[in-house]
């Protein structure tokens, strides 16, 4: 059980956080989106999983694009 353990732990520490973000920005709990991730998938046969991994790309993107500087000289 501690392999499964860790294993959760490891996502949750290291996940793209894909949910959250999108949580904080419609004012909504990360559970509900989650969960409207899950049935998306199951519904749609894999479209919700897609989906996911494409938000969680593009954010990344975004992240590396729009990186807060220090100062000026950080150019």
């Amino acid at each position: 059980m501690s392999l499964f353990y860790n294993t959760l732990y490891y996502f949750q520490k290291r996940g793209f956080e894909v949910c959250r973000r999108i949580a904080e920005r419609l004012g909504i709990r990360a559970r509900v989106v989650r969960t409207t991730f899950i049935y998306l998938t199951f519904a749609t046969l894999g479209f919700g999983f897609a989906l996911y991994l494409f938000i969680a790309f593009w954010l990344r993107i975004k992240d590396l694009v729009y990186t807060k500087r220090t100062s000026v000289f950080d150019l």
